[in-house]
């Protein structure tokens, strides 16, 4: 089973390609239905023969009410115009990137439903537009810079050595987002103000466990629980994935329930900041106000309104924090809201 040592050689490897399975993005996106009315949806780390993402929105497009759905690829993706001869002329380049755009979307086998084998038709069909690229697809590439700018909402898996610049061209654009991630993300320092300032935060549907990616045909399967399927794609199963957005849902505003109560021999102060220490969040005390160190996992379960989020890891000698000279602590510091649960 890979864990988080695996996104730590991908980022090194600038191995990025982890293809995000479509029942994963089927469980996040149904709390979200309500933002896409009307809206233009972008998916710019996606070859649309190959994405998942891209095989969502194109069956859902009527169901959700999408005005106009754009993919866009870029020259190094491994799996790029595997699936599907994209090209009537043997002289075009076969893996040149390209976008697609998509306004309408039919039920053309007359099944009652628009499937799979609709969004295969549809890719092929004139009523939408297929173009080459000028560039290498990049999306911090003025050309792919252009094309953000169309979008309302961006949804996509992202790679994971550039998440930092991703998450802040998103930001710089004001563009609303759903992406994947390392749950390590909430970390970094271009990352945590965001959550602090509530202007990002964590999907719905992943909060611990793995979850199943296709890699590259030369992606080392050296991880249990990695397999090769019937095609001989092959994937692996990863920790430590979150969801990251800016898209509000109901769940999101659910107080996290209280049970514990507070003991100072169970919850020792840090050597340098006036705050306990939490180890589970589950066991933080119902009958405590003051300041708290928790674990990174707390966002999981982060309801603006029951908590503020005051610092992360460091102590007001601006060290990491730490009990009895030992600093072994990566904890978020919280408190409770007036009012909160």
């Amino acid at each position: 089973m890979a864990g988080h040592g695996d996104l730590s050689r991908a980022n090194k490897a600038k191995k990025d390609e982890f293809y995000t399975q479509l029942a994963d993005i089927e469980t996040e996106l149904k709390h979200y239905k309500k933002h896409f009315q009307n809206k233009t949806v972008l998916c710019n780390c996606d070859d649309p023969y190959e994405s998942n993402f891209f095989k969502y929105f194109a069956m859902n497009f009527n169901y959700l009410g999408l005005k106009k759905l754009i993919a866009t690829c870029y020259r190094g993706s491994p799996v790029m115009g595997e699936q599907f001869s994209l090209f009537t002329s043997e002289k075009e380049p076969r893996r040149a990137p390209y976008k697609i755009e998509i306004t309408e979307v039919t039920d053309c086998d007359g099944d009652g439903a628009v499937n799979l084998a609709d969004v295969e038709v549809l890719l092929r069909s004139q009523k939408n537009v297929l173009t080459l690229l000028d560039g290498d697809g990049d999306f911090r590439s003025e050309e792919c810079v252009a094309i953000l700018q169309q979008a309302d909402i961006v949804v996509t898996n992202p790679p994971f050595s550039l998440f930092r610049e991703y998450v802040a061209q998103l930001m710089e654009y004001n563009k609303q987002f759903l992406i994947i991630g390392n749950v390590n993300a909430i970390t970094y320092k271009e990352i945590f103000p965001l959550i602090k300032e509530n202007k990002l935060w964590l999907g719905y549907s992943i909060h611990s466990g793995d979850r199943e990616f296709r890699v590259p045909d030369d992606y080392p399967l050296t991880a249990a629980g990695s397999r090769i399927d019937e095609s001989g794609h092959k994937y692996i199963r990863v920790k430590g994935v979150r969801w990251y957005t800016n898209m509000d849902y109901v769940e999101r505003h659910t107080d996290l329930d209280l049970w514990k109560s507070y003991s100072p021999g169970e919850y020792p102060k840090y050597d340098n900041y006036d705050a306990i220490n939490v180890d589970v969040t589950a066991e933080i005390p119902e009958d405590y106000f003051g300041y708290m160190g928790v674990p990174i996992t707390f966002i999981d379960k982060y309801n603006p309104k029951q908590f503020e989020i005051v610092r992360f890891r460091k102590g007001n000698d601006g060290r990491d924090l730490c009990i009895n000279g030992k600093y072994p602590y990566f904890r978020i510091i919280i408190r409770r809201r007036q009012g909160g649960n």
